[in-house]
């Protein structure tokens, strides 16, 4: 099982090289989208600049992630399914897409703090922070990928179903992210706030690992009945 999901994770990192474009096009919109916020926002206050930087860090995370599955053809992945399974196909797409977002989290925070300067007071727990961001971001929307991939490659699916799991995330990051800025918080809340999201992050998991392989039986059942 594991030597099989090095070889996918070795695919996707194989295409990713091949196909550098799209690279370069998630890259491209990174720095556009700060540069136009440092035109725009000069110098932004420290809740300002807290709150930018997760709505960026949502929307790279859209065109980052989503994409993994998005671009599969229905064909290569029958195939893919065929010769490793389901379950470690979904693994080493989760696998992938975290290293990828927790890239861009890093390259986005170096932009902003090159532009937009730096207000925080604990800058080493705000990195801490955003790669916990990072990985809990592109596990929700890998999973809402994949199933949107599954459901004729309906893109709104991954928007109804993605509201209800991705703001409670938000809200919890943005919360702990303000313990950098000096914001004083009562004795254990910072901790909770972490186990929450870990929590979080171990159920999306879970979720991903057994649902998903049910999940591409059971359509791959109703397209052979509809044929």
């Amino acid at each position: 099982m594991i030597k099989t999901i090095f070889a996918l994770l070795k695919k996707d990192l194989l295409l990713e090289l091949r196909q550098k474009h799209t690279f370069y096009g998630i890259l491209l919109y990174v720095a556009s989208t700060i540069f136009v916020l440092y035109l725009a926002v000069n110098n932004p206050g420290a809740e300002t600049w807290n709150a930018l930087f997760w709505i960026i860090q949502l929307f790279v995370c859209i065109n980052a992630v989503a994409k993994s599955f998005l671009q599969e053809s229905r064909g290569r992945m029958l195939y893919f399914f065929t010769i490793s399974g389901a379950k470690e196909f979904i693994i080493s797409k989760l696998i992938y897409n975290i290293l990828l977002m927790l890239l861009m989290s890093l390259l986005s925070l170096v932009l902003f703090f090159l532009l937009l300067k730096n207000p925080l007071e604990d800058t080493g727990r705000f990195i801490g922070i955003v790669c916990l961001g990072g990985f809990s971001l592109s596990l929700v929307f890998t999973l809402l990928a994949a199933i949107a991939a599954k459901a004729q490659q309906n893109a709104a699916l991954m928007a109804i179903l993605g509201f209800p799991l991705i703001v409670p995330q938000l809200m919890l990051l943005i919360r702990l992210s303000k313990s950098a800025f000096g914001e004083v918080f009562r004795e254990g809340a910072i901790m909770q706030i972490t186990l929450l999201l870990i929590a979080l992050d171990v159920m999306l998991v879970a979720l991903s690992v057994i649902l998903f392989p049910f999940f591409v039986e059971g359509l791959n059942n109703m397209q052979k009945n509809d044929s």
